[in-house]
């Protein structure tokens, strides 16, 4: 055996071994970070991230429904669901993008949707009262500026925007997906824009229903659903729709919905009619991100408007997105939320998407 060959044999082995302990070491790094993500650090009876939060109101106390997904001291994302009325279900989606990068996911049911109680008393139905509601579980699940990065998708982005115009020295990040700043722009927009894509013969058959209030004869939502709801609430047929969303939106709290939006997405008629803060965004200095889809009943420009207005804004477009952008336009949505929120950990402040 020539002593070259001993000599290369040796060296061969040593790389072998080399790379194998480097390759294990990273692996036990990664396994050690994995177990310290999914760590259940709650005391007590362990309940799968699940924390009832009891709410003080004027009407007495009630409890809402939390759950956390993954453990990250120093990236908390608490989703506000929109609807108003619909549940937490519909962001299951992000289970399959997020917790793999570390993000920790915390849903939650506002008071009188899903899990949480419902006091079935339309004056609770109040933007007011649900921001002090969103900053009692802030206190409870031990949220602050350090970590906590609060998204809100279409009603949920009006509920996070007034959060943030009162509270957000709690924040470290914003997130405002699929929402204006002004629900007259909303309704100018879904008139001006969108219905004049609607066949004429079937927009006068809404309007006319909508004339006589005869919001409960089903014709209203079958003339909707193919017209309206597929081409810019989520664009896949209504009958193949994403399971979490129906889930979600079979479960809606109608006398919310109907007592803060109206009787359909097709513009806006209830008590958030009026609900304009375009002048207050400026105000906004936490780094902020809104989100827009191309086909949504959102205007697209006015989300991106509203990042200029920001003083550390953002804007992620989805190109294919409507209004359940997270669904119809996912990897845009997923790789942009998910950029942005690593960037503003990291320290930036504005985040080109």
């Amino acid at each position: 055996m020539s002593i070259k060959y001993v000599i290369k044999t040796t060296l061969l082995i040593a790389v072998t071994w080399f790379s194998s302990c480097k390759d294990s070491g990273s692996q036990q790094n990664a396994d050690l970070s994995l177990s310290s993500f999914l760590k259940d650090t709650t005391l007590g009876v362990k309940s799968g991230g699940v924390q009832l939060v009891s709410i003080n109101t004027s009407k007495g106390k009630f409890n809402v429904w939390t759950k956390k997904i993954g453990n990250n001291p120093k990236i908390k994302l608490l989703l506000l669901n929109g609807g108003p009325g619909a549940t937490h279900e519909y962001f299951e989606c992000m289970e399959s993008f997020l917790p793999a990068e570390g993000i920790e996911l915390i849903y939650y049911d506002q008071l009188g949707t899903g899990n949480s109680d419902n006091p079935k008393d339309t004056a609770m139905w109040s933007l007011p009262r649900y921001v002090e509601e969103v900053e009692q579980v802030r206190q409870a699940l031990k949220l602050n500026k350090d970590n906590f990065y609060l998204l809100g998708h279409s009603w949920g982005g009006i509920l996070a925007l007034e959060y943030a115009f009162k509270y957000q020295q709690n924040l470290k990040g914003l997130i405002i997906s699929n929402m204006m700043a002004s629900c007259p722009d909303y309704g100018k927009y879904a008139n001006d824009v969108l219905s004049k894509q609607f066949d004429p013969k079937v927009l006068a058959r809404i309007r006319a229903i909508e004339a006589k209030g005869d919001f409960n004869n089903p014709e209203y939502m079958q003339l909707l659903l193919p017209n309206f709801y597929a081409k810019h609430i989520c664009r896949f047929p209504p009958d193949q729709w994403p399971e979490p969303l129906n889930r979600s939106l079979a479960k809606i709290n109608q006398s919310l919905y109907v007592t803060m939006q109206g009787p359909s997405e097709f513009g806006i008629a209830g008590k958030l009619l009026n609900w304009d803060r375009k002048a207050d965004l400026p105000k906004i200095s936490v780094p902020a991100l809104s989100i827009g889809g191309k086909y949504d009943t959102m205007d697209p420009e006015h989300m991106k408007w509203m990042a200029t207005k920001f003083q550390n804004g953002s804007y992620l477009y989805c190109p294919n997105g409507s209004h359940m952008s997270m669904y119809d336009d996912q990897q845009t949505y997923m790789s942009g939320l998910i950029k942005f929120i690593k960037g503003i950990n990291e320290g930036e402040k504005k985040i080109t998407l």
